[in-house]
């Protein structure tokens, strides 16, 4: 912002010296022109801040997750903090089973036939 000559304040207080050239603009427009430049810079003025304020916020949260990664990746993964695959997963659930089956298989067989529990 180190280009920027003009503040609103400065425009609305800024004066002009009176001449008599003949035709001249009619003053009235030139207050009202003035004042929506005012406004319209008084509105880029807290576009530039909030905008400003939400760079810095999504920097500060780059870094933080860019040391998350540099923190995930210098700790050495073990086998055992990795997650079980799903052929072991069913390898267990057939076994599982197949226990069911010899520990209760009189009830099971007894019951209604509903084979749903079974792989």
């Amino acid at each position: 912002m180190d280009g920027i000559k003009f503040t609103p304040q400065d425009i609305l207080q800024k004066q002009f010296k009176e001449k008599s050239i003949g035709k001249g603009y009619d003053v009235s427009d030139v207050d009202s022109f003035l004042d929506d430049v005012i406004k319209d810079y008084d509105t880029f003025n807290k576009e530039i801040t909030r905008l400003q304020d939400e760079n810095a916020r999504l920097r500060s949260k780059v870094d933080e997750l860019n040391r998350q990664v540099e923190v995930g990746s210098s700790i050495p993964r073990s086998a055992s903090s990795q997650p079980v695959s799903n052929a072991t997963n069913m390898d267990i659930l057939k076994r599982l089973s197949n226990l069911e089956r010899r520990v209760f298989g009189s009830q099971l067989n007894s019951s209604d036939r509903d084979d749903s529990h079974l792989l």
